[in-house]
């Protein structure tokens, strides 16, 4: 597979490794075709991914069950029963595998897998060790197996070299294999008797698809689930690029331990916002804690939470963190219609619940719009003028001897602010509620807006509840008010996300910039650059640095000095220094030649007690007026090469206010990346300063993501701190940077 796991190829290394893998296997296909160069961006890595064809893998035709018992007793045992139950469901013919049984619950049993009586589709791997049987199921043309065994990778380094072995003879024979360390999972029984959209589900661990899987009995389909294991070959992204062309796919939920490979997910998450179907996942791995914990389970490499984060926002990926999140906003996003508007109104039997649900709904990012005064008077028609009806809209009891409350909510969703009603009952009180529930579900199937009710009631057991909420695909049905709000919220921003999606795939460069080749000579491999060679690279991708000089003696950094223009600032600079404050060797706002003597023997002074070794000292413009950032690549095991934008200068450390996105971005996320900062009103202008040149600062971070395409493979790290940010019009400067070479 392609991505961060090949870091430290050459970019043409890639580029051969992608034709044709190192194994004999041919790298990601193209719509069925190996990958070429113009399927490449410039780092070598892939643009597109073939979809799998998995059909046969959910609905095989036959399969065999290699290892089959029906011995009282044995594990084994009771795994055959439920493959066999499960094929006479799906309608697959099934062949029990065993060298000493004559037949396996009345099934005639074959010897081998060479005496199977005809090709088969799907084989279950019952054994302890897949790996003697991949070869015999290679010879008899299976096309996908699945292996239940453990002790691979999640065990450790000597599990990890036998997980290896079984992923390199399964690529060798072209089979397709999903496990080892999996489950029965995607042999369950799922409700044929549902309709509407479902939702496909992906996990790692079994038991945390538990809770999406049981929506089937509040009434909301499931297609598949794909229990991932250790990912030997199968990985999440293949089950999502499938899941994304399944017609009746109308979200993808998934629980993730670890990514196998970032470049690949990416691409799936990718294919999913161009077919527009959301993906809602839960990643482990937010704290050392807990990724050290899917590390031990799942033999995965969780990756810098950070990256993670944002390459998900990034590609439209809703990152929920609970379970119960997972099945209501896969639930919601699955069966919802696209908005008709952003805003929301909250409708409720009492002021306080109103109140709080409306804070609640501001405080997660949701628009609750004021009402029009000819609504509020409309709604006064039927509602007391003294309680408020401008949103949240107070009833002070619904109606429920006539038909008022029907007309309330109908002249609620008729406003063309509103594209969401949320209605809070936080407990049962017949026949107020009763009524008010019938009236939502009539209402919310004469509409196409999004209806949603909060049935708080701990019980669950009401009528009101089970029969008639639970009855209706047209009401969106919560048992709390914070997965209501966090589901609304994703709702409206997936739709928002894929209305104005364009794949960064596209317009990702495939050959290397003129840059390329002047900055390829600035590399040394292994070793940090120094300031004037960091400079240097920036100045070969079009990035402006200061006037400055390179200087070996006192008289030289006078004479630079008046070509520079006063004032000045004068620089240590070494291959070694990465902090040049903190030694004294920095000397700012010299105004005389003096000054500029004096501040050269000091600098040269310092370096020679510490022990630092110079190229030079470096006489620099000073520019002051500006809002100090840092634009910088760092390298994650991966995704590979990171392009990070965050506020700079010396506490760039304390502050920690960044945003990172993963090559390939554009102009928007570029911008994206700015709006994410805590303190982004800094680059609008505060306290009589101006605003800044943002479109400047984009233009860096855009010049710096090339950088990082071209050069990831050999640049480990680059700093550039602080970027100093002009007056609108005024553009941006580099005054400082630092790159170590890998």
């Amino acid at each position: 597979m392609l991505g961060s796991t090949h870091g430290t190829l050459t970019t043409d290394a890639r580029r051969a490794r992608v034709i044709a893998c190192g194994d004999g296997r041919p790298g990601p296909a193209v719509h069925g075709r190996a990958a070429d160069v113009d399927d490449l961006d410039v780092s070598g890595r892939a643009l597109y991914a073939d979809v799998p064809d998995l059909d046969r893998l959910f609905r095989p035709e036959s399969v065999a069950v290699i290892g089959a018992s029906d011995a009282e007793g044995r594990p084994n045992t009771g795994i055959t029963r439920q493959l066999i139950s499960w094929a006479e469901r799906v309608g697959a013919r099934l062949h029990p595998v065993h060298p000493t049984r004559q037949s396996v619950f009345g099934i005639p049993c074959a010897p081998s897998v060479a005496d199977l009586p005809e090709q088969v589709d799907l084989a279950v791997l019952l054994v302890a060790d897949p790996l003697p049987v991949v070869d015999e199921l290679a010879e008899a043309k299976v096309r996908f197996a699945v292996a239940f065994a453990s002790g691979f990778a999640e065990t450790g380094e000597e599990g990890a070299v036998a997980q290896a072995r079984l992923a390199t003879a399964v690529r060798r024979c072209g089979m397709r294999l999903l496990g080892p360390n999996t489950n029965l999972n995607a042999f369950e029984d799922f409700r044929q008797d549902l309709d509407g959209p479902a939702i496909a589900l992906i996990t790692q661990s079994g038991h945390q698809g538990r809770p999406v899987f049981a929506l089937q009995e509040l009434g909301i389909r499931l297609s598949h689930w794909a229990p991932t294991g250790n990912e030997a070959d199968l990985e999440t992204a293949d089950f999502i690029s499938y899941f994304a062309e399944r017609p009746e796919v109308g979200a993808i939920a998934a629980y993730v331990e670890g990514l196998k490979d970032g470049r690949s997910f990416l691409l799936a998450a990718d294919r999913a916002a161009r077919r527009k179907v959301p993906v809602v996942a839960v990643k482990v791995g937010r704290t050392e804690t807990g990724a050290r914990t899917a590390a031990s389970h799942t033999g995965k490499l969780t990756g810098a939470d950070a990256v993670v984060d944002a390459a998900m926002r990034q590609y439209g990926v809703i990152r929920v963190d609970g379970l119960d999140e997972l099945q209501d906003t896969a639930a919601l996003l699955a069966r919802a219609r696209p908005p008709r508007a952003e805003g929301v109104a909250v409708y409720s039997i009492s002021g306080g619940t109103g109140a709080h649900v409306a804070d609640l709904a501001t405080a997660a990012g949701l628009r609750l719009p004021v009402l029009s005064e000819a609504r509020q008077a409309e709604l006064h028609q039927w509602i007391p003028p003294y309680l408020s009806v401008a949103n949240p809209i107070d009833n002070g009891g619904h109606p429920v001897g006539d038909w008022r409350g029907r007309k309330i909510i109908d002249a609620i969703l008729a406003d063309p602010e509103v594209g969401v009603l949320i209605c809070p009952i936080t407990g049962p009180f017949p026949p107020l509620s009763d009524r008010l529930v019938r009236d939502l579900v009539d209402a919310a199937e004469q509409t196409d807006k999004l209806v949603c009710v909060v049935w708080g009631s701990p019980v669950g057991t009401e009528p009101a509840y089970r029969e008639v909420l639970l009855g209706s695909s047209h009401v969106a049905t919560f048992r709390t008010v914070g997965n209501c709000l966090t589901a609304v919220r994703a709702h409206l921003a997936h739709h928002r996300f894929v209305r104005d999606y364009r794949s960064p795939f596209d317009d990702a460069p495939r050959t290397p910039s003129p840059s390329f080749r002047k900055a390829r000579e600035l590399m040394r491999p292994g070793q940090q650059l120094s300031e004037h060679a960091a400079k240097q690279l920036l100045r070969a991708y079009g990035i402006r640095v200061p006037r400055e000089q390179l200087v070996t003696s006192a008289a030289a950094a006078v004479r630079a000095a008046g070509l520079v223009g006063y004032p000045v600032v004068m620089k240590a600079s070494g291959a070694q220094l990465a902090h040049k404050t903190e030694l004294g060797l920095v000397k700012i706002g010299l105004t005389s030649a003096a000054q500029v003597r004096d501040a050269y023997r000091e600098l040269t002074d310092i370096a020679r007690y510490e022990g630092v070794a110079l190229d030079g000292v470096l006489v620099c413009q000073m520019v002051e007026q500006g809002v100090e950032m840092v634009v910088g690549i760092t390298h994650d095991d991966l995704f590979g090469p990171t392009v990070t934008a965050g506020l700079g200068g010396v506490l760039v450390e304390v502050l920690r206010d960044a945003a990172v996105r993963v090559p390939p971005f554009g102009e928007h996320d570029a911008h994206d990346m700015l709006t994410e900062l805590r303190g982004h009103a800094l680059l609008n202008g505060v306290r009589g300063r101006p605003p800044s040149d943002v479109d400047a600062l984009v233009e860096v971070i855009l010049r710096v993501q090339r950088m990082a395409m071209e050069l990831g493979d050999q640049l480990a790290e680059l700093d550039i701190n602080p970027l100093m940010v002009l007056p609108r019009g005024q553009g941006a400067v580099a005054l400082d940077a630092l790159a170590v070479c890998r």
